[in-house]
């Protein structure tokens, strides 16, 4: 019989903050807890083809095993590019 895991996953909106614990197979796969986690269910703009994916602020691929622990977060894509945002931002402050 495989041994469980707990693992936590996250995502969140402009409004909201989604957290789920999931246990999962000892060999389960980013993959599969995120799926696992029903997130994919209840937020269907999530395209983990174009989303990308984290472990405590680290991008990792989907099949990474999955660790006793982990945060397993899913990321929004940018709405702007950071370099442009903060150029717009220093001339607004006359830099």
């Amino acid at each position: 019989m495989s041994q469980k895991i707990h693992v936590e996953v996250v995502y969140a909106t402009f409004n909201v903050q989604k957290l789920v614990s999931v246990c999962v197979g000892q060999e389960a796969t980013l993959h599969e807890a995120i799926r696992l986690s029903g997130l994919l269910e209840d937020y269907p703009e999530i395209d983990l083809a174009l989303n990308r994916i984290g472990v405590f602020g680290q991008v990792r691929p989907l099949h990474d095993k999955a660790v006793e622990g982990d945060r397993i977060e899913i990321y929004r894509p940018l709405v702007a590019d950071p370099k442009e945002a903060r150029r717009r931002r220093a001339r607004k402050r006359g830099d």
